[in-house]
Parts: structure tokens; C-alpha cells; sequence
């Protein structure tokens, strides 16, 4: 499989901007991101950046360059803003496009693989005439990943762990579709949970209460026996004695439930 990918903007379009952010370099992070995870544990997925830094590229050479490389699918990266009020993830394909085309056939594999894990409200599948669509040759697909102007999801959106996970949704939504295979090459986290909750709007104020007081948190939803659980992620490490080092600090915050939990990826 040969990814076309497109962190939009870049250079001087700095894109979208709010809440100290501004939308081109989130696209470049969350890029890198879903680049590093396909090359490292993908071996039949070829990845190409219209640009791997912030560079200036107009759209038709974005397009052009992908075309030219005969890229099996083109994905570009965005963030979205409104005016403050609007929040929530949606994607885009070309607006001449039929429903039962191959191409919006992906696009609901990439909009449910994104929402499994990006806690933001679906704002649904939608079409239009954005020239990264139109243009391209292969099939083709624009998120877009929060508004940058609406405080909720620019709190999520400044997360890099957060954005970590974005990434890993792109690709499972391009393993899905392409039927890439993993290599077996596996590795160990030890994560902190400050606390697992059913009420997302208290594992919201966990988070909330470990960010004011400089930590890092996240909340990841977990099924369990058929139950869905808001889990508080304070961090994550490759080595015990470092994730052991930092429960006490998250312990010392006042999350006197807060546990680690090894998982292999």
C-alpha cells in the first residue's frame, strides 16, 4: 500500500488557530505520528509527506507529486474551526462521489476506526470540493481532527498522547482497508490509571484535577464484561521502575487509587 500523506498548511498558511495552537503544526505532529506507527510495524505500507516539515506547498504540487507516484491512497491531515462553539471530528471526500463508491466505502471505515478513540463528537461523513479531492487520482479522504478554536477539543488536541492515539486511529482504519498485517515485533508499556470510572463526566474532572496540577492525563474508553469504562491515563512507560517513580507522583496528587497496568502492543 502506498500512503500519500498530507499534513495541511504548512510554511506560511499557518491553517487554523486557537487556544495558543496553530492548526499546521498539529497536522505535522499527528502526520509524523501515523508515519512513524505504519513504518515501524507495517512492512507493506510505503509512506510519502507531501511535507515532513514547515514547508511551504502549494496544492497542486501536493496533489501532483502524489499522482505521479501512482499513491494507492491520499490522506490529509486538518484541523477544523468555527467560531468557538462548534467541536467534534468529520471527514471529507470528493462532493461528486456516490455513496456506493470504493472511495466513501473507506471513508466509513476511517470515520468509525477515528471515532472508536478520539472522544469527539461525530459531526458525520461529508462530501465537498476541497482540490486535494478533487484532484487526486486515487481515492482520497480529508479529516478533520477537533476545532482548534473550541476549548474542549483544543485540550484534547494539545494532548501528545492524545494525538498519539488519533494517529494509531488513522491507521487502523488504513489496516482495515488495505488488510496491512502488523509485524510480530511486539512492545511493553506500563501505564499509570488514576482512576477508572463509568461516568465520563468524572473521569473528566480526574483528568481536569491532574492537569491543573501539571501532570499529564487523558481519558481512554475500555469495554469490560460488556461494561464501557472512562479510564485516567497519567502516563505511560517502556521500563517498571520509571512507571513505579511516577505513580508515586501521581499518588502524591491526591489519586490515592491511581494503579499501573502493563500492555503489549
Amino acid at each position: 500500500m502506498k500512503l500519500y500523506l498530507d499534513p495541511g498548511h504548512g510554511g506560511s498558511d499557518a491553517g487554523a488557530h486557537g487556544n495558543g495552537m496553530n492548526e499546521k503544526t498539529f497536522n505535522l505532529d499527528v502526520a509524523r505520528k501515523i508515519r512513524s506507527i505504519l513504518t515501524s510495524h507495517y512492512p507493506d505500507a510505503h509512506v510519502r509527506m507531501s511535507r515532513s516539515d514547515d514547508t511551504t506547498k502549494s496544492l497542486t504540487e501536493r496533489t501532483d507529486e502524489a499522482n505521479d507516484w501512482g499513491a494507492d491512497y491520499f490522506l490529509s491531515i486538518h484541523a477544523n474551526s468555527f467560531n468557538g462553539s462548534a467541536d467534534g471530528y468529520e471527514d471529507y471526500i470528493h462532493s461528486s462521489l456516490t455513496d456506493s463508491s470504493t472511495t466513501a466505502a473507506h471513508q466509513n471505515t476511517m470515520h468509525e476506526n477515528l471515532l472508536k478513540v478520539n472522544q469527539l463528537q461525530d459531526r458525520g461523513t461529508k462530501k465537498s470540493n476541497f482540490h486535494v479531492l478533487r484532484e487526486s487520482t486515487m481515492p482520497a479522504l480529508l479529516t478533520e481532527n477537533g476545532f482548534i478554536d473550541n476549548p474542549e477539543d483544543a485540550a484534547l488536541m494539545k494532548d501528545s498522547a492524545w494525538r498519539q492515539t488519533v494517529a494509531q486511529g488513522h491507521v487502523n482504519g488504513l489496516a482495515a482497508i488495505f488488510n496491512l498485517k502488523q509485524t510480530k515485533k511486539t512492545k511493553t508499556f506500563y501505564k499509570i490509571i488514576a482512576g477508572s470510572f463509568r461516568s465520563q463526566s468524572n473521569a473528566k474532572k480526574r483528568a481536569d484535577h491532574l492537569k491543573s496540577n501539571g501532570l499529564e492525563a487523558y481519558i481512554a474508553a475500555v469495554t469490560i464484561s460488556g461494561e464501557t469504562w472512562h479510564r485516567v491515563q497519567a502516563g505511560a512507560f517502556a521500563k517498571w521502575q520509571n512507571a513505579e517513580k511516577y505513580l508515586q507522583v501521581v499518588k502524591a496528587n491526591d489519586v490515592s487509587d491511581a494503579y499501573i497496568i502493563k500492555e503489549t502492543s
